[in-house]
């Protein structure tokens, strides 16, 4: 068996958008070196600045280096029936995949990832950086970040494992289509063995403990398995596999409430590679408050964190198409919900019928106003949704109040279905947006016989 151990430097992160600078191959038996191949590559780009520093290698140096169509055909010989080994194997491998992809080389080979499996034959060190793990192994490492010491330096990690891998790690690894060929390299196997086939929300941590991505699973396993099933060569992806060190999950009940439980832990923690969800948070509310004459006025504003609104909107045309319908119904002064700017008997507002209703005075016009806040509160619909729980003992609930979200968890006994004050006790009150409202709606229609009205 033949190993191709392999490091390259690029001008970026991902390999989609950048080009690489160097590439060394050294052919490996597990024992010795058999062969050994560098050349510098012109990436057609520019070098960054900061690379230049860290490799040496500067735009002048590639200049005149050959271009990678002109390597490609040599670079895809010496890498073909071999291992391909590399330290943190997924972006050397994404890298030269691809671009020998773009000249047509097709390119499947097994993996082994040094990080990895140094983690596991010599567990307990002090790090396992390539750097790190040369100095406390007495590894010689020349031109460190350039292809060909730092390839040199992977082939001797490389004999080390194999001479001391008494625990056939790297047979296991190299068995079928090992799944550790594909995980980012800090993340242990055993924590994704660890997780449950159930519903629920799991969570990515990066080398701080910081949470990076938040996800929902019908089944946990399944779906984190199936972020590490490619190994695209996009920016976002690289960047993602890069940074995760942990995961953590917490079981749901039913798929609905792990949809919620996500929504909230994005709008909560703001993890930097959730994006999908951040426009749902709602931008407006409906409010009600009592101005210094002693009229109650309705105004749609910018949501507050410590004021409960009547309701919510994404837009604010769309509060005030809603505030307009209720100054149609109830008579209000459009002036008064800050719709107009002049409201005059003699010269009414076009909302206004017979004249201003707030010429009536403070007491009556206020009437209008509960008459209007009475009416929203009718229309919009309290309902809890019960679904199976946990165990046989309990059920899930999710409860919508005032057409608001309000909260979930579990209640081991109905008879708080009949007692809103008390079920609101045994629930996780949750932030209200209109992602979760109309997942609720949504599933609510599909299964009237969960839903339990008030």
């Amino acid at each position: 068996m033949l190993y191709a151990i392999v490091d390259i430097e690029t001008t970026g992160s991902y390999a989609a958008g950048n080009g690489i600078t160097e590439i060394a191959i050294v052919i490996h038996d597990g024992k010795k070196v058999l062969n050994f191949y560098e050349t510098l590559v012109n990436p057609q780009q520019h070098i960054p600045i900061f690379i230049q520093s860290l490799t040496g290698i500067t735009n002048a140096m590639v200049a005149n280096a050959p271009l990678f169509d002109e390597v490609a055909a040599q670079v895809h010989e010496l890498l073909q029936d071999k291992i391909f080994v590399a330290h943190n194997v997924n972006f050397d491998y994404s890298f030269i995949r691809h671009h020998l992809a773009q000249r047509g080389y097709e390119l499947d080979l097994k993996k082994l990832c040094t990080v990895r499996l140094s983690r596991k034959i010599m567990p307990g060190l002090a790090g396992y950086s390539l750097g790190k793990l040369c100095h406390q192994l007495n590894i010689n490492l020349a031109n460190h970040h350039r292809a060909g010491g730092d390839a040199l330096a992977t082939a001797e990690l490389f004999r080390m494992l194999v001479e001391q891998d008494e625990q056939k790690v790297i047979a296991g690894m190299l068995k079928g289509r090992n799944r550790e060929q594909y995980l980012p390299p800090h993340l242990p196997v055993e924590q994704l063995d660890s997780l449950p086939r159930v519903p629920g929300v799991y969570y990515f941590f990066d080398a701080k403990g910081k949470i990076v991505y938040v996800g929902k699973a019908l089944n946990i396993f399944k779906r984190v398995k199936s972020h590490f099933s490619n190994n695209k060569p996009s920016k976002q992806k690289q960047d993602f596999l890069r940074e995760i060190h942990r995961i953590s999950y917490k079981e749901c009940a039913t798929e609905l409430m792990a949809h919620i439980l996500e929504s909230t832990e994005i709008r909560r923690l703001w993890p930097m590679f959730n994006r999908s969800q951040r426009g749902y948070l709602p931008r407006f509310g409906l409010f009600v408050y009592e101005d210094r004459q002693g009229f109650k006025r309705f105004a749609v504003e910018k949501n507050k964190q410590y004021f409960k609104p009547l309701y919510t909107f994404n837009s604010l045309n769309e509060g005030h198409r809603w505030l307009r319908q209720l100054i149609d119904e109830f008579g209000l002064c459009a002036r008064l919900c800050h719709l107009a700017t002049i409201c005059t008997h003699d010269m009414p507002a076009a909302s206004c019928k017979d004249g201003c209703a707030a010429h009536a005075g403070a007491a009556a016009y206020n009437k209008k106003v509960l008459e209007a806040i009475h009416w929203i509160e009718e229309h919009l619909p309290t309902f809890a949704l019960v679904d199976k729980g946990m165990d046989d003992n309990e059920e899930s609930c999710i409860l919508i109040k005032g057409g608001n979200f309000y909260g979930m968890g579990y209640i081991s006994d109905r008879r708080s279905l009949k007692n809103i004050d008390l079920l609101q006790q045994q629930l996780e009150p949750l932030q209200d947006n209109d992602y979760i409202r109309n997942l609720v709606y949504k599933h609510a229609a599909e299964y009237p016989e969960k839903c339990v009205s008030f």
